[in-house]
């Protein structure tokens, strides 16, 4: 079937760029015009999914991609509703053939494209769905003999690094609009809803660091990081105070930047002998082992991958001083107020605070992996749901039972104390390690800080824990 009238429809998801981007790459070459589309997906936040701090990142990636298709001629379409509808709706309007979107891994993203394939055949349209565009190797490209997925990290990576890359693509020159949105009065027809605000795609106030999102900005990021941070990542990414990791996850989660050109760039450094580039390489293969368990198995964002038959404690009081950041223990507090200033957390405070709910805690991983998503501007449902499994032994790790102590990791990790003192000042005049151990101040002086005492003893719950699992 060909395209009517040379018009395509571009549905931006998890894409939002213009820099190697092969949905619209594919659509430019298969018509000479385009309808660059997003849908502001009403479902998304009839789910509870629509936070604040997303929101305000999406506002911007949106604007910076309207601003970067404006100055190639084009202009982005937004509309507001369900995904399906709205898109078949433009598609009929602007007399589209194709309509091209980059294939998602979640359940609910899979159900809206199997959705929108047949709303789109019911009316004579085609729906194309490519691959290596969230993810640097697409799901199901390296399997297991016999299986549909790697369960391991480790020979997964093995695979993944010899897996070939597609090519990285320039951005198009020009972005042609159909002749029925050339003028303002029909695109604004089209376009029933504005560039959106923050506000208007969910209620509440986001956190008061939030990075700035967008395509501009990922890119400024990434050149940075390339001209600096990359070469020494291997021996610093775990320094909790010195902040050395790439903080390019949630332009990463919303596509601003390319996950192939971030490992086709990696692969070549590592190449050349940089050490760091392999390290970084590595944490985008975690990225994509990940999406491709949750391809494999979509219910594992909210069931058990591995059950470990656990009955979870029912402890309000103590998930709210874990989500208050008000534990007695200083680095799992750090991590949480860093959550809550900035909507982003250090990977390795993000294996301590989930160990300490999980393990520590012995409280549900969904819990903890809901609050995350409620704060995280990177909050990635593969990534999050699949890293909190891990951490509680119920996912991908084959050391299932681990326990990370707190005071154990913070001493390895913040050996001075700087990441505690910069998150929680009423411990900042403590002296050296003894910051990790505030119990062990006289009570009236800790009193006198107002910081809390632990929730609970750690050799009390580890061995809580072990009899839980049957270990002890």
């Amino acid at each position: 079937m060909g395209v009517p009238d040379g018009v395509s429809v571009v549905l931006f998801t998890s894409d939002l760029r213009l820099h190697d981007n092969p949905v619209l790459a594919a659509a430019l070459r298969s018509a000479p015009r385009v309808v660059p589309l997003f849908v502001v997906d009403t479902g998304i936040a009839a789910a509870g999914f629509a936070v604040p701090n997303r929101a305000a990142f999406l506002a911007d990636c949106l604007a910076a991609l309207d601003e970067g298709l404006r100055a190639r001629g084009g202009a982005l379409v937004v509309r507001r509703g369900d995904v399906v509808a709205e898109t078949c709706r433009v598609a009929a309007g602007t007399g589209a053939g194709e309509v091209h979107v980059a294939a998602g891994v979640s359940g609910y993203a899979l159900r809206r494209e199997e959705r929108l394939r047949s709303a789109l055949a019911a009316d004579g349209r085609l729906l194309r769905v490519h691959d290596a565009v969230v993810t640097a190797v697409p799901p199901g490209a390296v399997l297991p003999a016999g299986k549909d997925h790697y369960a391991v990290f480790t020979p997964y990576f093995r695979r993944w690094s010899a897996e070939p890359l597609r090519p990285v693509l320039p951005p198009p020159r020009a972005v042609l609009l159909p002749e029925a949105l050339l003028s303002e009065a029909l695109l604004s027809e089209a376009r029933t809803e504005p560039l959106p605000a923050a506000s208007s795609l969910a209620r509440g106030t986001a956190s008061p660091a939030l990075p700035r999102g967008g395509e501009g900005e990922g890119r400024r990021r990434l050149a940075a990081w390339r001209r600096g941070g990359l070469v020494r990542y291997a021996e610093r990414h775990d320094d909790l105070a010195g902040d050395a990791t790439s903080r390019l996850s949630p332009y990463l989660h919303f596509g601003c930047l390319s996950p192939v050109e971030l490992a086709a760039g990696a692969r070549e450094r590592a190449g050349g002998g940089c050490a760091g580039a392999e390290a970084f390489a590595r944490q985008l293969a975690w990225r994509d082992f990940h999406h491709q368990m949750l391809a494999a198995r979509p219910d594992a964002a909210h069931r058990d991958y591995r059950t470990r038959h656990d009955r979870w404690r029912e402890a309000p009081g103590e998930l709210a001083a874990w989500r208050a950041g008000r534990t007695g223990y200083p680095v799992v507090d750090a991590a949480m107020r860093q959550l809550a200033h900035e909507g982003w957390m250090h990977n390795r405070a993000r294996l301590i605070a989930a160990s300490f709910l999980t393990k520590t805690l012995y409280l549900d991983w969904r819990a903890g992996a809901r609050h995350f998503l409620d704060l995280l501007v990177d909050g990635d449902v593969a990534d999050n749901q699949l890293n909190w499994q891990w951490v509680a032994g119920t996912g991908s790790d084959t050391r299932p039972h681990r326990v990370l102590s707190p005071t154990a990791q913070a001493e390895r990790f913040d050996p001075d104390g700087a990441y505690v003192r910069r998150w929680v000042p009423e411990l900042a005049g403590v002296p050296g390690r003894a910051v990790h151990r505030p119990w062990l101040l006289p009570d009236e002086e800790r009193e006198r800080r107002g910081y809390p005492a632990p929730v609970v003893g750690l050799e009390e719950a580890l061995e809580r824990f072990k009899r839980a699992r049957g270990r002890a």
